[in-house]
C-alpha cells in the first residue's frame, strides 16, 4: 500500500523536529558544563593562590623561627664553652693551690717534729741543769747577802731571827697604837709617796710586826726596800727585796723584788750580780712587766 504524500511529508517533518529539539538540548547541556567546568576551573584557580600564599607565609614563619633558634643554641654552646673553659681555669688553679697547700703542711709537719725533738731535749737539758743551777743560785745568793751583811756590820739572820723573837716578846707588853691593820698600812704608804722614807719606814715595820699574815705583808715588806733605795742605801734595800723573795714566793711582788734587787746592785758597780739577778727574773717570769725593764738593762749592759 502506497502511503499518500502528506503522510509521507508529516512523517519526517516530525523526526527531524525531534532531531532538532535533542541537538538543542545537547548543545544547552554542553553549555552547562563548560560553566560549571569554567567555574570549577576558576574556583581551584583562586583557591590554589590563596593555599600557595598560607605555603610561603607558614615556610617564612618557620624560617625565622628556626633561625632564631639556631641564634639561641649558638649563643648557649658559646656560653657552654665559656664556662667550660672558665671551669677548666679554676680547676687547674685549684689542683695548683691542693698542692701547695699539701707541701707547705707536710712542711710544718717536718718542722714540728723537729720543733718537739728540740724542745724535748731543752726540756731534758734545763732539767739536769736546773738541779745544780738552783743550788749555785742558792749558795751565791747567800754568799752575796753575808757580804752585805758583813760590809754592813749587820748581825747575820741567825742572830737577827733571834733578835726579833725577843722584840716581839717585848712588844706584847707595850700599848697597841690607835692605828692598826689597813689604816696602819694606807698611812704608812701615804708617807712614803709624800717622800718621808724614814717614818714610812718605821709604820710598814710596825704594820708587819702586828700583822703578818696580812695580805699586803708582802706589799709591806716591798716598800721598806723600797725606803731604803730612794735613799740611795742600795746595800740594804737588796737585803729587804731578798726578805720579799724568800718569804713571799708565790706573790705577784717577786718579779718587782728581783728587778729592783738587780737594779740595786747595778747601782753599788756589781754588775755580775745584777745580770744574774736580772737573767733569773726573766726565766722565772717572762711575760712580765719586769722582765721587759730587765731585758732592755740586760742589752744596756757591757
Amino acid at each position: 500500500m502506497t502511503l499518500s504524500p502528506s503522510r509521507k511529508g508529516r512523517g519526517e517533518g516530525s523526526s527531524e523536529g525531534n532531531d532538532d529539539i535533542m541537538c538543542r538540548s545537547i548543545i544547552k547541556f554542553g553549555h552547562a558544563v563548560c560553566g560549571m567546568l569554567i567555574s570549577v576551573a576558576v574556583v581551584f584557580q583562586f583557591g590554589g593562590c590563596a593555599l600557595q600564599r598560607d605555603v610561603v607565609s607558614i615556610k617564612s614563619d618557620l624560617s625565622q623561627r628556626v633561625s632564631a633558634q639556631n641564634k639561641s643554641t649558638k649563643k648557649v654552646e658559646a656560653d657552654l664553652k665559656a664556662h667550660a673553659k672558665k671551669w677548666d681555669k679554676d680547676e687547674k688553679r685549684i689542683r695548683a693551690t691542693q698542692a701547695e697547700l699539701r707541701s707547705q703542711l707536710r712542711q710544718l709537719q717536718e718542722e714540728i717534729r723537729s720543733l718537739r725533738g728540740q724542745s724535748e731535749q731543752t726540756i731534758h737539758l734545763f732539767d739536769t741543769s736546773r738541779k745544780s743551777g738552783s743550788q749555785d743560785i742558792a749558795r751565791a745568793n747567800t754568799k752575796r747577802i753575808h757580804r752585805i751583811e758583813a760590809y754592813l756590820g749587820m748581825e747575820p739572820a741567825e742572830e737577827r731571827s733571834v733578835s726579833a723573837r725577843k722584840s716581839g716578846e717585848r712588844a706584847k707588853t707595850e700599848p697597841s697604837k690607835k692605828l692598826t691593820g689597813d689604816r696602819l698600812y694606807t698611812a704608812a704608804k701615804e708617807l712614803f709617796d709624800k717622800g718621808n722614807y724614814d717614818t714610812a719606814r718605821s709604820r710598814f715595820l710596825r704594820f708587819l710586826k702586828e700583822n703578818p699574815k696580812s695580805e699586803n705583808a708582802d706589799n709591806a715588806q716591798f716598800w721598806i726596800g723600797e725606803t731604803y733605795y730612794h735613799q740611795k742605801w742600795y746595800e740594804k734595800a737588796i737585803l729587804e727585796y731578798q726578805k720579799v723573795i724568800e718569804k713571799y714566793p708565790k706573790t705577784n711582788k717577786v718579779p718587782s723584788a728581783l728587778l729592783k734587787q738587780g737594779l740595786a746592785f747595778s747601782k753599788i758597780g756589781d754588775k755580775g750580780n745584777a745580770r744574774l739577778i736580772l737573767k733569773e727574773l726573766v726565766r722565772k717570769f717572762p711575760k712580765s712587766t719586769e722582765t721587759q725593764i730587765a731585758e732592755k738593762k740586760l742589752s744596756g749592759m757591757k
